[in-house]
């Protein structure tokens, strides 16, 4: 890990939050509250960041990279809960509850990251409640997101679960495809289940002419049958 002056991260830093979604609506001295809070940090892939249980340091926002949250059952299994990527924040409940990490941060890839600690945080939100309001709306969503993920885990198939992360992903891509950013484990790892029933899963939809496998994506043929299988 390395850290660099918050002085010399600050256009960088202010540029990114305002691409950020849930602060586009608070005002430009909750904004440079923020970026003169900020501390920069690079990490190598596979540094982890933080664990869960631990006190919390503070919020993060990713500049660039990719960061996946995850949580470790007694049996060792590890499920992963989010794969977040550039203008993502996380660990946002923590740092406004004061509670332990809820989960496990590891970067995904080389990462740049900027931290915000606690108590620079709970100041800014006390001084803006604009801001206060954009971090609720934004928990309120990523709770939104959790709850999806229960229904998928007790209502949806494996193949059904993994339709749907296939669409997720290329979504966010913007393209008809998926890079392979995900192996075959943290698939199942995201899905809740075991990397031989993500490879069985995978190899069905390939036969049923749904997707196909390049070297280093899944092409998708038949997006509305992939977002049937979604749905079943």
């Amino acid at each position: 890990m390395s850290t660099q002056p918050d002085t010399a991260a600050h256009s960088t830093l202010t540029s990114l939050l305002q691409k950020v979604n849930f602060l586009q609506g608070i005002s430009d001295a909750a904004l440079q509250k923020l970026v003169g809070s900020a501390v920069r940090r690079s990490y190598s892939a596979g540094t982890i960041l933080f664990v869960e249980g631990d006190p919390v340091v503070g919020f993060y926002l990713i500049e660039s990279g990719a960061v996946k949250i995850s949580r470790v059952s007694q049996d060792g299994r590890e499920h992963i809960l989010l794969l977040l990527g550039e203008g993502d924040s996380f660990n946002e409940v923590a740092a406004l509850d004061g509670g332990p990490n809820p989960a496990t941060a590891t970067a995904h890839t080389d990462t740049v990251i900027h931290c915000i600690l606690r108590n620079e945080l709970r100041q800014a939100v006390s001084q803006h409640p604009d801001l206060a309001w954009a971090m609720i709306e934004s928990m309120a969503r990523r709770a939104r997101h959790l709850v999806g993920m229960v229904q998928d885990l007790s209502m949806r198939s494996v193949k059904g679960r993994l339709a749907r992360l296939l669409l997720d992903q290329a979504e966010a891509n913007e393209t008809d495809s998926v890079p392979r950013m995900l192996t075959q484990e943290e698939m199942a790892s995201r899905l809740g289940t075991v990397r031989e029933m993500v490879g069985r899963a995978l190899r069905s939809l390939a036969t049923d002419g749904i997707i196909e496998f390049d070297r280093h994506r899944i092409v998708i043929l038949d997006q509305e049958r992939l977002r049937k299988e979604a749905e079943v």
